[in-house]
């Protein structure tokens, strides 16, 4: 990695962590339990995003969705290096306080919404009121004021929007 290379990575994470940096740490905190943690947990995921500066300015994917899952495959990581020493006196609170992983739903529902943000407010409305609010297809149409044929035709544009803002480049 040349200087220039370099000088951009390090313009690039500093803008990661401004932008999403509150993001991520929220997520591991709540994946963990443990503040501290989730702080080194969120510097190892910009680590990673440095190193892998290239893949994430050519656009193929959410950004927040690569950040999310490094950190989330970190935490894991780092729970399976703990299983496998003895459990510590302060370990024990620590397990205590696991009541399950739902670290997938809390990525699916972030990445979700940061890819509905990024589409037309027409995609996104449509999309909100046959999933969300679990409208048919006529009841959309009657509330969003559009023949069904529109709302279906704008259903199928935005879902194929959101699979392509949702797809994840790997680590």
């Amino acid at each position: 990695m040349g200087e220039a290379d370099r000088r951009r990575a390090d313009v690039l994470v500093n803008g990661l962590y401004a932008e999403y940096g509150r993001s991520v740490l929220l997520f591991v905190t709540r994946l963990t339990g443990d503040r501290s943690g989730a702080e080194d947990i969120v510097q190892e995921t910009l680590v990673r995003a440095w190193k892998h500066a290239d893949d994430l300015v050519e656009d193929k994917g959410s950004v927040l969705g690569w950040l999310l899952t490094v950190a989330r495959n970190l935490v894991a990581d780092r729970a399976r290096a703990r299983a496998l020493r003895p459990l510590e006196l302060g370990d024990i609170a620590e397990h205590s306080r696991i009541h399950g992983d739902h670290s997938e739903s809390v990525v699916n529902t972030m990445m979700l919404g940061d890819a509905l943000r990024q589409v037309s407010a027409a995609h996104r409305d449509v999309v909100v009121e046959l999933y969300y609010r679990g409208r048919s297809v006529t009841e959309a149409a009657r509330e969003l004021g559009v023949p069904p044929g529109t709302v279906k035709s704008r259903l199928y544009y935005a879902l194929r929007a959101l699979r392509t803002l949702i797809s994840v480049p790997g680590p």
